[in-house]
């Protein structure tokens, strides 16, 4: 049983719909994007996270980039799985004969199906996990942000990832009340796209949008320390001729406006459905923000302005998830929200 137990390695996973986060020995050893590059001819993998992100857009009639994910859930199971098998390749573990059986914890969306649970503990398992626990993202984002999920105490947390958007209260270690929802940086990339080819008849790629998210994305039109504006550069659609357009946070806000407002409907729907007791300890203690949404200019303000409570914003929003499935797995005998 001790040769056994040594080759068991622990992991934690937030497989997210844009990027793909692991945590090993407590570290964040592989932090890049849920994509696979794959041989159209053979079907085999080619490169995985970053190496595929650079292909995207760019590659020949061969050779297909997938997103395996789409919405926060499995849309391409192989795609998903060889995935996860390549990811988990780049960490780097000891050495032996044999092929070490992995405990793993992975976050799953709140509204997730039967169906799509089932589907990421298969992709899982055939990746070589012998036990594999599920988490749902708010509560990883409420532990990642330093909540105490087991208190008697309300705690509301939005977790904005690529795919979808978690709204949720939690309170004594289970969620209260939750909202799922496909708006997300996905969406806000399309917003982008769309915005670019009403309003200035130009053309752009997904990842020319991401940048342009990055660079000068924003949820009202009124920053205190405003980005510089962004050029972007893309065929007219009309003529085919190249343009050089300078983009300030103002469009973007406006290119964002419609999501946003889905989003703030979602909070809005949350605290109708919050018992009284547990709303008084949200207006006390505030809203926390986690997810790569929750760097969007003016995001908190916005949001502060609509609900009149305090918003705060995580440490590392980006990787509070990962963190909460990562205390996850270090607890892995102590919670008993996990779903096995």
């Amino acid at each position: 049983m001790g040769l056994f137990s040594m080759l068991t390695q622990e992991l934690a996973m937030d497989l997210g719909t844009a990027n793909t986060l692991i945590i090993y020995n407590d570290k964040i050893v592989v932090d890049e994007p849920s994509i696979v590059a794959v041989d159209n001819v053979t079907g085999k993998l080619i490169a995985v996270g970053n190496e595929a992100r650079k292909m995207q857009g760019r590659t020949h009639q061969n050779i297909k980039t997938i997103r395996p994910l789409r919405d926060g859930v499995i849309a391409d199971f192989n795609a998903t799985e060889m995935m996860i098998r390549g990811m988990i390749k780049k960490i780097k573990t000891r050495g032996s004969m044999f092929s070490p059986s992995l405990r793993m914890v992975i976050c799953i969306p709140s509204g997730s199906t039967n169906v799509e649970i089932r589907a990421v503990r298969d992709s899982a398992e055939h990746s070589g996990g012998r036990e594999v626990y599920m988490i749902y993202e708010p509560m990883a984002a409420a532990l990642g942000t330093g909540l105490d999920v087991e208190a008697p105490e309300g705690h509301m947390v939005i977790d904005i990832g690529g795919g979808t958007s978690e709204v949720a209260v939690i309170s004594l270690g289970g969620i209260v009340c939750s909202e799922s929802i496909n708006v997300a940086g996905d969406v806000f990339t399309e917003d982008i796209q769309n915005y670019m080819r009403q309003q200035h008849n130009v053309k752009i790629g997904e990842r020319t949008a991401e940048e342009l998210k990055i660079a000068v994305g924003a949820a009202v039109d009124n920053l205190e320390n405003p980005p510089e504006d962004y050029i972007v550069r893309g065929p007219n659609i009309i003529t085919s001729l190249p343009l050089d357009i300078p983009v300030s946070y103002k469009e973007m806000a406006e290119a964002l406006d419609k999501s946003l407002m889905k989003i703030d409907a979602a909070i809005m729907k949350i605290l109708e459905r919050i018992p009284p007791e547990l709303y008084a300890d949200i207006y006390k203690n505030g809203i926390y923000l986690a997810g790569g949404g929750a760097l969007l200019r003016g995001l908190d303000k916005r949001l502060q302005t609509k609900t009149r409570i305090p918003f705060h914003i995580s440490e590392d929003p980006l990787r509070a998830v990962a963190r909460g499935t990562g205390l996850a797995l270090k607890n892995i005998h102590k919670f008993s929200f996990l779903l096995r």
